[in-house]
C-alpha cells in the first residue's frame, strides 16, 4: 500500500474501497451541502503567524479531555454505521484510539454494541446517546454504558429531526440499509469489503436489536427507529439524563451562545460546537466560525470543544487558538477506517498529531496549553 500523508488521500481510497451507498452516507451533507462545504473552507481562511529563532525542543501536545489523559486535544467523534464502513469498524477504531491515547466515542447507532466494544478495547471509551421517545430504552442504554465503564456520556442534541441528505435518498439508504440490485452490483466490485463482512457476525445495530421489545431483526428495527427520535426533547430531559448518568457529561450540537449558557446551567462538563458535520441544518454557520462567539459567551465556566470540518492537525491548532479545549474528528477517521481499517485510523491519528505538533512549533510554541489566537493573522472570526 502506498504511503499516505494526508486525510484527503484516505478519503480517495475509501471512496474506491467502500460501497457507494455507505461511503456516501459518511460523506454527505444536508440539502445543498453548503454548510458541509463551509466547515472545510472556513478553516482554510484562517492563517498562521510564523515565528523563528525560538526554542522548539521538548514539545508537548498532552492534555486532559473530560478527566481523561489524551496525547493530543483530539477525540474520535461518534458516527453511526461505522461497522458498515468496514467489518467490526467500531472495535477497530476504538483499539486504534486506545493505542494512540485519545478518546473514542461509540454511537448509539453503532453496529458493534457497547458491550462488544468494551470486551475488545484496552481503554475506557465514551458513549454517545441519541435521546429516543422510548425513555426506558434511553435509560437502559445509559445504564449499559455505566456497566461497561464508559468514562463520559456524549448527548447529541441536534437530531430531533433527521436532515435530508439527497445522496442517501438516491442510493436507497434506509435504517437498516436495504441492499438493492444496484447496491449489490456495486458491492461485488469491493471484494475486500465483502470478504470482511462475510467474516463477521456483526451486521445490525448492536445497541438496539435484542434490547427493545419487539425488535429482534432488521425488519422490525426499521419501523422502530423511524418513530423514535424525540421531537419533544428539552432541557428538563437533559437534566434527567444527567441524573441517570452521574458522571462526565458532554453536550454535542451547540451552535448558539444562549444554548451554551443553558448547557452550563444544566451542569455539563463540556459542550461541542457542532453542526453535525453539515448533515442537519443546511445554511447554518460553520462550526469554526461560531466557536469564538460560544467561547466568549461561557468564558471559563465550561469546557468548549468543536467538531465538523476538521481534516488536519493544522485545523486542530486553529480551533485551539480560537478557544477550543478539544476537537472531535469524524470524517477524518472514517475515511481512514474505510481505506485501511485499524491501521488506517492509527495512521490518520499520527498524521494529525504530526501536523499539529510541527505547526505549533513553527508558530513559536512548545506546549499546547499556551496556544491562543496570537498565533493567527487576520483571522476572520
Amino acid at each position: 500500500m502506498a504511503v499516505v500523508t494526508t486525510i484527503e488521500e484516505f478519503r480517495q481510497q475509501a471512496k474506491r474501497r467502500v460501497p457507494k451507498m455507505l461511503y456516501d452516507y459518511a460523506d454527505s451533507g444536508a440539502w445543498s451541502e453548503t454548510t458541509y462545504r463551509s466547515n472545510e473552507t472556513d478553516f482554510a481562511r484562517i492563517k498562521f503567524r510564523q515565528r523563528v529563532a525560538i526554542d522548539m525542543s521538548q514539545r508537548t501536545t498532552n492534555t486532559i479531555l473530560a478527566g481523561q489523559p489524551a496525547s493530543m486535544p483530539v477525540a474520535i467523534a461518534p458516527i453511526g454505521l461505522t461497522g458498515m464502513q468496514i467489518a467490526d469498524g467500531e472495535i477497530l477504531a476504538a483499539q486504534a484510539a486506545a493505542e494512540f491515547g485519545v478518546p473514542f466515542t461509540l454511537s448509539t447507532m453503532s453496529v458493534c454494541s457497547i458491550e462488544d466494544v468494551a470486551r475488545h478495547s484496552s481503554a475506557p471509551f465514551w458513549f454517545q446517546l441519541y435521546v429516543m421517545r422510548d425513555h426506558d430504552f434511553s435509560k437502559r442504554l445509559v445504564q449499559r454504558a455505566k456497566a461497561a465503564e464508559c468514562s463520559a456520556l456524549v448527548v447529541t442534541l441536534d437530531l430531533q429531526l433527521l436532515g435530508q441528505r439527497h445522496k442517501d435518498i438516491k442510493n436507497g439508504l434506509s435504517t437498516p440499509p436495504k441492499f438493492t440490485f444496484k447496491n449489490i452490483a456495486d458491492m461485488v466490485t469491493k471484494p475486500r469489503w465483502c470478504f470482511g463482512m462475510l467474516g463477521t457476525k456483526r451486521h445490525h445495530f448492536g445497541n438496539i436489536v435484542g434490547h427493545v421489545n419487539g425488535v429482534s431483526d432488521l425488519s422490525s428495527l426499521s419501523s422502530w427507529v423511524g418513530d423514535q427520535f424525540d421531537l419533544q426533547l428539552d432541557w428538563d430531559d437533559i437534566a434527567r439524563i444527567r441524573d441517570w448518568w452521574g458522571g462526565k457529561l458532554i453536550l454535542q450540537g451547540i451552535m448558539d451562545p444562549e444554548d451554551a449558557k443553558q448547557a452550563g446551567k444544566i451542569g455539563a462538563d463540556a459542550i461541542v460546537v457542532s453542526n453535525h458535520g453539515g448533515r442537519q441544518l443546511d445554511g447554518a454557520e460553520s462550526s469554526i466560525a461560531m466557536l469564538p462567539e460560544v467561547v466568549a459567551a461561557v468564558g471559563n465556566e465550561i469546557d468548549v470543544w468543536m467538531d465538523s470540518g476538521v481534516r488536519s492537525g493544522q485545523d486542530v491548532l486553529k480551533a485551539i487558538a480560537l478557544g477550543a479545549k478539544g476537537v472531535m474528528i469524524g470524517r477524518a477517521f472514517i475515511y481512514a477506517l474505510g481505506a485501511n481499517g485499524k491501521q488506517g485510523v492509527s495512521d490518520a491519528l499520527h498524521i494529525i498529531h504530526k501536523e499539529l505538533d510541527y505547526t505549533m512549533a513553527m508558530c513559536g510554541h512548545r506546549d499546547i496549553h499556551n496556544i491562543d489566537r496570537q498565533i493567527l493573522r487576520n483571522c476572520p472570526f
